[in-house]
């Protein structure tokens, strides 16, 4: 329903009473002919003109005392705020008030699809984490009843089942750890240290790591170059993106694949890639990839991999440093990772020790 302009409404009420004005002096001309048409025209112009500004100022009067409170109690506008300094006529008042009702209606809307976001995401997070704790929770609840039925008197059973609740037990810590981890840097209180170091080198002694983990699965890890790149970065935190990303080509690549990590200098940036040819992921899983405990059920067994924390961590990691992770995948044909980092302005090579710590 549209609403009729102050002004119009005072024109409306103004004609209105003139209007009645008119009638009355006219009956009044009628049975007293004396009076002369041009008194009743001057009068009925008079009451007209009136009627008018005193329309115009009581509404005014009401109008800007009414959206006064508005602005105050819904807004919190302070004194210095446009509409507050308007001196000008009701309609423009109107429609000031008008656009900051609309932009605030559109701030709020959108508000409130993020509230609805974030609580879905937070009902989906709690399900999740209490998924990933629960089942281990459980293993070890069985391993510790069947000590206790007897077990632990076996020689054989005691040490097999105390060995599975450690790891498992290693299982939750690490989930909780990672946990900790990422509300440390969404809460900007994780520091990082930067400072220069060879990336090559570090990617070799990741590799080296995950070696025995590859040959179980025969996939083959390979680095596209040996010479030295320096970067400049918290080395601890890129070494934990570089294992997840390797450590994921592993857990969920094919039997007999290839993992290739590649390093390209492009500008000022160092833009490293761990490409697989495994199962590969459907687009309508990449958005959420990075989520905490987000899983691609087809290709991403809850059974195999780490915490269900990795590409989250990896995710806030690199956006600590400024920069982010990117991924394309094609459904049988693999999955590539990409992200970059700041390359060191002095790339002489032989400058840095293991630790990254400058030789003088």
């Amino acid at each position: 329903m549209k609403i009729i302009k102050p002004s119009v409404s005072i024109i409306i009420g103004s004609l209105s009473i003139s209007i009645f004005c008119l009638v009355v002096l006219s009956c009044l001309h009628f049975i007293f002919p004396v009076l002369y048409w041009i008194i009743i025209l001057g009068l009925y112009i008079l009451v007209g003109l009136f009627s008018y500004f005193i329309f115009r100022f009581f509404i005014f009067r009401l109008v800007k005392s009414r959206l006064d409170l508005i602005l105050k109690n819904v807004f919190a506008i302070s004194n210095d705020h446009p509409i507050k300094n308007l001196n000008q006529t009701t309609d423009v008042l109107i429609d000031s008030v008008e656009l900051e009702i609309e932009g605030w209606e559109s701030e709020k809307i959108k508000e409130i699809d993020k509230l609805k976001e974030q609580e879905a995401f937070r009902r989906e997070f709690l399900g999740n984490l209490s998924h990933e704790l629960k089942t281990p929770i459980f293993s070890i609840q069985g391993y510790i009843l069947t000590l206790l039925d007897g077990g632990i008197d076996d020689p054989k059973v005691n040490k097999l089942f105390l060995e599975r609740a450690s790891k498992v037990t290693d299982r939750m810590v690490s989930i909780i750890d990672d946990l900790d981890q990422i509300t440390k840097i969404e809460a900007d209180s994780l520091k990082l240290e930067i400072r220069p170091f060879d990336l090559i080198e570090l990617i070799h002694d990741i590799i080296e790591s995950l070696e025995k983990l590859a040959k179980e699965k025969n996939i083959s890890l390979k680095i596209n170059r040996e010479n030295n790149v320096i970067v400049e970065a918290d080395k601890h935190k890129i070494a934990q993106v570089l294992t997840n990303l390797i450590g994921n080509s592993i857990f969920y690549g094919n039997s007999n694949g290839n993992t290739l990590i590649s390093v390209e200098n492009v500008d000022n940036l160092v833009l490293v890639t761990v490409a697989d040819d495994g199962p590969g992921i459907e687009d309508v899983h990449l958005n959420r990839l990075f989520e905490r405990f987000y899983r691609v059920e087809k290709s991403r067994n809850r059974n195999e991999g780490g915490s269900g924390l990795g590409l989250a961590i990896v995710k806030h990691i690199l956006e600590a440093h400024g920069q982010s992770v990117t991924v394309k995948s094609q459904v049988d044909k693999g999955s590539v990772f990409s992200f970059a980092l700041n390359r060191s302005k002095s790339n002489t090579v032989g400058l840095y020790s293991s630790r990254g710590v400058q030789i003088k």
